[in-house]
């Protein structure tokens, strides 16, 4: 295949990826997936799109040892090595799992697209919320006076539809990677998708309408954006029909049945089957279901009582990621719906989306979207002559499902507790400095949290990256694995007091290098860890044993991503926000802007290991180190 070494590695670098272990044990059965909406639906290869590749054995296996030297002492590596040698060995059971999943692939157009699915998603059986639904904070507002939200939220569902109209009328431009088109299909799955709670296994409904789901004071309402005839609400129009939603909903009500959405999946799907028992509870769910969006209005949270943006980025990011408990929020959510607008009463504005149709970019471009059409003070141009009145939702609540309610805002208050924030936005230079250096921004960053992770720890931290695969028909991700022999060493060299500049920064450009390079390879679907999942779960699918190979150390040690990271550029000064993929581990999500980057850090409060405050101080240490040690290369050429 071409190489993609002159493209833009931001273009290509995903969006995010949700945070969840990636080798956790497969779910395999039938592919879940009911669809009302025909655009969306798996379809043929429209864009003519290559297929996801299997890689060849060989160098998957010889990637992968490299991948684990620096998570293993040398005796534990030479059995990893011997592992290896004999798992590729001819006629050994590496080659008739690969020939198995080479015949998979020439029977599916992406042979990893419905499992990733599955095992990644609808049948992680973990809350969506942290563990695997990304908050995305909007750039600050103030309102002053209820309209000034409500005006605020139509102006974001004007938005949303307008941009909707874009997808289904195939106006987005098609993305590309360098001259490689990427597949476009996950746009048409980001309105009107909801995740619909199973036993064992959740399944995804697709559909298209005409109206959203409003929630306040955990009050669900219909809301219709067109009128009876047809023509869709002015901005006005809109901002009355919020109005009503509020006059109706004044007092909160104690049976949130929004809140169970953050319950584990299977706790969730257990309600599930005991409110659909009822005909009104059937009714309301369904509507729920098939709307194009979820619009939560949500009380204040003393977003401007805090004068520290540091502070505000905090409780924003707590208000997308979890909305801030049973006793803020939390329960003002309908967390399967993939695209849920927040407007808060004091200016917390952002989206909260589930993650298992789509990966972030077209969120990121929706948002960004979203942010301008505001900012340059659009209106609906259309004015209805027939708007139809909101609509409450009804639910009968039997004394069993009120316990539930009650279980999972106590659940859910626990979720909340335990996860600690630190979001800020580093100043002292950007993506600009980078590039003037001839350094990829992306690589560097990466670096810059090798070299923190391992300031704090003393221990090489296994990294999660996620790179789009999207060059390839329904492609989602590969992960770069960003901790290497390179990365270990450059921070061992940064922080040996004998060490000179010019060590330093050999080591850092050997570093970022290494990292560019494995990025080039995850983006064609050339890393390991696509291909060793698919190995397991065809070894799964076909009752054979699963090889020693996935107990093993290296194995087991460089898979528990301690550093889980992802890159969302957005243009506006916002970022997107998760929670860390193990106990003992970190989210670091990033928006390199021009002249500064807005982190979002995230650890376990219950972890003893971890701090997101000592982590932040190193990781800004690490960036300050960094720049140095660049002019410092800089001066001793002139």
């Amino acid at each position: 295949m071409k190489s993609l070494k002159n493209i833009k590695m931001l273009r290509g670098i995903n969006k995010i990826c949700g945070p969840r272990s990636f080798f956790m044990e497969p779910y395999v059965s039938s592919f879940q997936l009911s669809s009302h909406y025909s655009s969306a639906k798996p379809a043929a290869n429209a864009q003519n799109l290559p297929r996801l590749p299997v890689p060849k054995l060989s160098d998957t296996l010889n990637k992968y040892l490299k991948t684990v030297k620096p998570h293993l002492k040398d005796e534990e590596f030479a059995i990893t090595s011997r592992l290896i040698q004999s798992f590729g060995a001819e006629g050994g059971v590496g080659q008739k799992l690969q020939a198995l999943l080479e015949k998979r692939a020439q029977e599916h157009l992406n042979w990893l697209e419905e499992w990733w699915l599955l095992t990644a998603y609808l049948g992680y059986r973990d809350p969506v919320v942290v563990y695997s639904s990304p908050g995305l904070v909007f750039p600050f507002r103030k309102f002053n006076t209820q309209n000034e939200q409500l005006k605020y939220a139509a102006k974001t569902l004007l938005a949303a539809l307008e941009y909707k109209s874009l997808i289904d009328s195939d106006k987005i431009p098609t993305e590309m990677m360098g001259k490689n088109p990427l597949d476009m299909l996950q746009y048409k799955k980001i309105f009107g998708t909801c995740r619909i709670p199973g036993d064992k296994t959740d399944k995804l409904s697709f559909n298209d309408s005409k109206y959203v789901t409003v929630i306040h004071n955990n009050h669900i309402f219909h809301v219709d954006l067109w009128g009876a005839d047809n023509v869709v609400l002015s901005e006005d129009q809109i901002v009355q029909q919020l109005k009503q939603v509020i006059e109706l909903s004044k007092t909160p009500t104690d049976n949130a049945i929004g809140v169970l959405t953050s319950e584990n999946r299977d706790a969730w799907a257990k309600a599930y089957q005991l409110l659909t028992k009822d005909q009104v509870n059937r009714e309301s769910l369904a509507d729920i279901e098939k709307s194009i969006v979820v619009l939560c209005l949500d009380s204040a949270v003393g977003l401007w009582d805090n004068k520290d943006k540091n502070a505000r980025q905090n409780i924003a990011a707590a208000q997308t990621i979890h909305g801030g408990g049973s006793r803020s929020n939390g329960s003002n959510r309908w967390f399967d719906k993939t695209v849920q607008f927040i407007v808060g009463a004091d200016g917390v504005t952002g989206l909260t989306y589930e993650h298992s149709p789509a990966e972030g970019q077209p969120i990121a471009v929706l948002t960004d979207f979203i942010i301008n059409y505001i900012d340059q003070g659009k209106e609906g141009k259309s004015v209805s002559a027939s708007p139809k009145p909101p609509v409450p939702l009804k639910f009968n609540v039997t004394n069993e499902v009120s316990a539930l309610i009650r279980t999972a805002n106590e659940s859910l208050d626990r979720l909340v507790s335990n996860l600690e924030l630190n979001c800020f936005t580093y100043d002292k230079y950007g993506k600009n400095f980078i590039k003037s250096q001839k350094l990829s921004p992306d690589s560097y960053l990466q670096m810059a949290m090798q070299y923190a992770f391992y300031r704090l720890h003393k221990t090489p931290g296994a990294h999660y990256e996620s790179a789009a695969t999207r060059m390839y028909i329904g492609g989602r991700t590969e992960t770069i694995r960003s901790c290497s022999i390179e990365s270990v060493e450059f921070a061992k060299t940064m922080l040996d007091s004998q060490s000179t500049p010019k060590q330093k920064f050999a080591a850092l450009q050997k570093a970022i290098q290494g990292h560019k390079d494995y990025t080039v390879q995850a983006l064609q679907g050339f890393g390991v860890d696509r291909h060793l999942l698919g190995l397991k779960l065809i070894a799964k699918e076909n009752g054979i044993d699963i090889p020693e190979l996935y107990s093993d150390a290296g194995f087991v040690r460089s898979a528990h991503m301690r550093i889980s990271t992802s890159q969302v550029a957005c243009k506006c000064d916002g970022f997107m926000c998760y929670g860390p993929l193990v106990p003992d581990g970190y989210a670091t999500c990033y928006n390199p802007r021009d002249n500064d980057i807005n982190f979002a850090t995230s650890a376990f409060v219950s972890n003893p290991e971890t701090a997101c405050d000592k982590y932040r101080a190193a990781l800004e240490q690490s960036l300050q180190d960094m720049h140095d040690i660049l002019l410092q290369n800089t001066k001793a050429k002139l």
